[in-house]
């Protein structure tokens, strides 16, 4: 009877010899292939005792058998020695399916319980510094595990390998390149037990995140295997398969793979359940905002209920998941109008407003997400920015305004300036609520863009004439810009922008008064005679207003 040592020998030699072969090339690469496969198993099996399997030791004899018949093939290819060329096909199409058989019977008989923990020799994980050969040789050896051992040998070969790839990107790159190992994850995850698919899962989701090696995952034909798992594993088998997706979806070409599979469909039921998990949640959310871009795909979602789906989860108390659920609420609804009709409809504006209400309990990560959909949902359409005025928000953005953190602070000042851009009645709505004297503040800060953005909207603001009456109540403002205006450099944007501030408020009787007797009016002479732009039309306007104010008093002396 053959032994292990004397079964991969003859199969090596096998190979070797059958390299040369220059006849019926494609046919002698796929029987190689074979014996590989053959060889590689034997090799694992080599440290186990197959006197105590009759069974293994008998499959083996058969392996051998085959491999002596091969031989005789190989050497009338060699030596082109055969009968024709339709008889010596054949002859090779037998050999290929009796390899095959052999592959899926030694698979069979060791996943059966011959091959287990007990007699197998384990190969320890090489160091640190181990050398690429050695890395390759530990991964088929875990390989070989997954494919032939008992559950749990599959079990700590998959936990091992995860040991391993989650430790270094180094290691992701030798796996990939060793045998099938991807085409074994891959079906390891339609496994019915539950704890093989789980680890399964783990390591598609660290070798999912590296560029290069998705194309390898979809070509092994992942994301039906990964959809399964969403539907129907584990709660820590679908937060691998999430990860996953949500990885492979970055690229919009994967999309039509995971609708195809029902990934839509089971992705919202994980969003629906009360019983998902944020860690879940959170990537079945990505996957669902990578796949928007496709027209097609995001009619499907908003068909299927997933606008009021994920509006809900933006009321959601935990961080992660009013992020990502309001990250999708501004993907799907950033370009049209109509599911942006849809989002206010459905209570999406009041949402978002509750999370940037700063009496919410939401962190500043959450108020910055909202606000900034706040803006791209909302502010492109008087209805909705009369909705949000109804909601609050005028008085929640005056509020961050004024005392916010530092970059919830600059988002408000930008969505400020870009409302005074909007219409008249939002320009009423936003001197009435007090934003012009916090914008004067924001004249004099030391960022050139912060200055010229509160210069702008304050400008706009004070185009009003209601807004104008009401800035010039306050001594302060008046004040404040024509001492800011000292400062400034001559012809510097900030000063062009002050003087034209001025110009509007010109227009108001108390503020031309007010301006005439502040005594910066020779600074503002002197600016004319420099020529910088507006201040002779400032000049112009004050001088009338000072020479109607001396006929006033010769008119009734």
């Amino acid at each position: 009877m053959c032994s292990l040592r004397q079964a991969i020998e003859v199969i090596s030699s096998l190979i070797s010899y059958s390299h040369p072969i220059k006849v019926f090339a494609v046919k002698w690469q796929l029987i190689r292939n074979k014996l590989e496969e053959l060889c590689s198993s034997l090799t694992a099996l080599e440290n186990c005792d197959s006197i105590q399997n009759p069974i293994l030791s008998g499959m083996i004899s058969a392996i051998v058998a085959s491999a002596s018949d091969c031989y005789d093939l190989a050497r009338r290819c060699v030596d082109l020695s055969y009968s024709g060329k339709l008889l010596m096909q054949s002859d090779l199409d037998v050999m290929v399916a009796k390899l095959e058989r052999h592959v899926k019977n030694l698979f069979g008989i060791c996943t059966a319980g011959i091959l287990t923990q007990g007699f197998a020799i384990v190969v320890s994980r090489p160091g640190v510094n181990a050398c690429k050969d050695d890395m390759r040789f530990y991964f088929r050896d875990l390989l070989t595990r997954m494919k032939i051992g008992d559950l749990e040998m599959k079990r700590q070969a998959l936990l091992n390998l995860y040991d391993v790839v989650a430790e270094d990107d180094k290691y992701v790159k030798i796996l990939v390149e060793v045998g099938d190992i991807v085409n074994i994850l891959v079906s390891l995850l339609d496994s019915v037990e539950l704890e093989i698919q789980q680890e399964a899962a783990k390591v598609v989701s660290v070798i999912s995140g590296f560029d290069p090696y998705k194309s390898v995952l979809i070509g092994a034909g992942i994301i039906g295997p990964l959809i399964r798992v969403l539907e129907s594993g584990s709660e820590i088998s679908k937060e691998g398969a999430a990860r996953s997706l949500q990885k492979l979806t970055e690229n919009s070409d994967n999309a039509w793979s995971v609708s195809a599979y029902g990934g839509v469909t089971a992705l919202l039921k994980i969003c629906t359940s009360a019983d998902s998990r944020t860690a879940l949640v959170c990537p079945a959310c990505g996957v669902l905002r990578n796949l928007v871009g496709v027209d097609e795909i995001k009619s499907f979602m908003i068909e299927e209920g997933a606008v009021p789906t994920l509006i809900k989860l933006a009321r959601s108390k935990d961080e992660a998941v009013q992020l990502s659920s309001i990250e999708f609420l501004q993907n799907i609804a950033s370009v049209d109008e109509s599911v942006r009709q849809l989002v206010a409809r459905e209570g999406g504006i009041r949402a978002l407003v509750r999370v940037f209400d700063p009496k919410s309990a939401c962190s500043s990560k959450s108020r910055e997400m909202a606000l900034r959909a706040i803006e791209n949902l909302c502010f492109s359409s008087a209805g909705c920015i009369i909705m949000l005025m109804n909601y609050g928000f005028m008085d929640q953005l005056l509020f961050f305004l004024r005392s916010g953190d530092v970059s919830v602070q600059e988002l408000a000042l930008k969505a400020a300036f870009r409302l005074c851009g909007k219409s008249e009645e939002t320009k009423k709505a936003m001197g009435d609520a007090g934003f012009m004297s916090e914008l004067v503040k924001f004249v004099d800060a030391k960022s050139f863009e912060v200055r010229e953005m509160a210069a702008v909207a304050l400008s706009s603001l004070v185009s009003v004439p209601k807004n104008r009456k009401r800035f010039v109540q306050d001594d302060r403002n008046v004040g404040c810009l024509l001492q800011l205006l000292d400062q400034e450099e001559a012809n510097s944007g900030s000063k062009r922008l002050l003087i034209s501030i001025l110009l509007s408020l010109t227009s108001c009787n108390s503020g031309r008064k007010k301006i005439a007797s502040s005594g910066y009016l020779k600074n503002i002479e002197k600016l004319a005679e420099a020529e910088v732009s507006d201040a002779k039309r400032l000049v112009r306007k004050l001088s009338t207003n000072r020479f109607r104010s001396i006929l006033n008093v010769i008119w009734h002396s």
